[in-house]
């Protein structure tokens, strides 16, 4: 029995890729004196937003971060609501009594500015947010199944990258890929061999709804 789904944010609830990276260039490029390319900021993911800025802008750090919140919170307009039907699989599951979680690489005063404004910030019943460090997702997905009592059988992950089906894995947890957000690589997706992969919302939302009246 479904009795838990834990989400990830960018690129599976809304589309803020595009819009983290947009803010990143904004307000780490002045700073740095150079320009950087999509690729370069990507390939920094995994560290929450502090952790890319410190690593690429260390003797900045205060600034950037300032900065970056500053541009995230303007540049929200890119990305002004959730993907289509998300809001619907939320308070469908919450209807149900299943536990809803977010656990994020984001940092979290920009997961706080994303879920204001989606107005979705009081649809989880925990948030565990992103390390400067490195990803702690297998740590994170392991504090809420214990924090709720939960056993990683009766959970599902929801992610759009690698990582999160390697460390949902790693957890015991069973992973559905996200593919319906236009930064996701599929190919990758399905190298992992996820437990399920949706390219569309619709699609997940069929799946939920079942899982949890079965």
């Amino acid at each position: 029995m479904l009795k838990c789904i834990l989400f990830d944010l960018d690129g599976t609830i809304g589309n803020t890729l595009p819009l983290s990276i947009a803010a990143l260039k904004k307000s780490i490029e002045p700073l740095a004196g150079r320009t950087y390319t999509d690729q370069e900021i990507r390939t920094t993911f995994g560290p929450s937003e502090e952790g890319i800025i410190q690593a690429l802008i260390p003797k900045y750090y205060d600034e950037g971060i300032e900065n970056f919140l500053l541009h995230y919170q303007n540049l929200h307009t890119m990305c002004a609501a959730p993907f289509a039907g998300i809001v619907e699989v939320l308070d469908y599951a919450k209807s149900h009594n299943v536990q809803l979680a977010l656990v994020t690489g984001k940092g979290a005063r920009g997961t706080a500015i994303t879920l204001a404004t989606f107005g979705i910030d009081s649809h989880f019943d925990l948030i565990e947010t992103g390390s400067p460090q490195g990803s702690r997702k297998v740590e994170a997905i392991t504090n809420v199944l214990k924090q709720l009592g939960i056993a990683p059988e009766e959970s599902i992950y929801v992610g759009d990258s690698p990582s999160d089906i390697i460390e949902s894995r790693e957890v015991g947890v069973p992973v559905i890929a996200a593919a319906w957000a236009e930064t996701t690589n599929q190919e990758e997706l399905l190298a992992l061999q996820p437990d399920w992969l949706f390219t569309e919302v619709k699609e997940f939302t069929e799946f939920i709804k079942q899982s949890i009246t079965n």
